[in-house]
């Protein structure tokens, strides 16, 4: 995935990822905010990658 599009993710959110190399990390088991991965038009490119990710409520809206 690259480019013009967001990704929602099952995973829970939480913020920085853990130090050092992971692979796969496991979120928390619960919350109210999902990751949501990737960006679209109104994004600078480097918002336009499928590492950048946000935490947001499923019931968020946006114009």
């Amino acid at each position: 995935m690259h480019g013009n599009v967001w990704e929602w993710v099952q995973d829970y959110w939480y913020g920085d990822y853990p130090a050092g190399s992971v692979t796969d990390p496991a979120g928390p088991s619960n919350g109210s905010s999902r990751v949501l991965r990737g960006g679209s038009w109104f994004n600078r490119a480097r918002g336009c990658r499928s590492a950048d990710r946000y935490g947001l409520r499923p019931d968020d809206r946006s114009g």
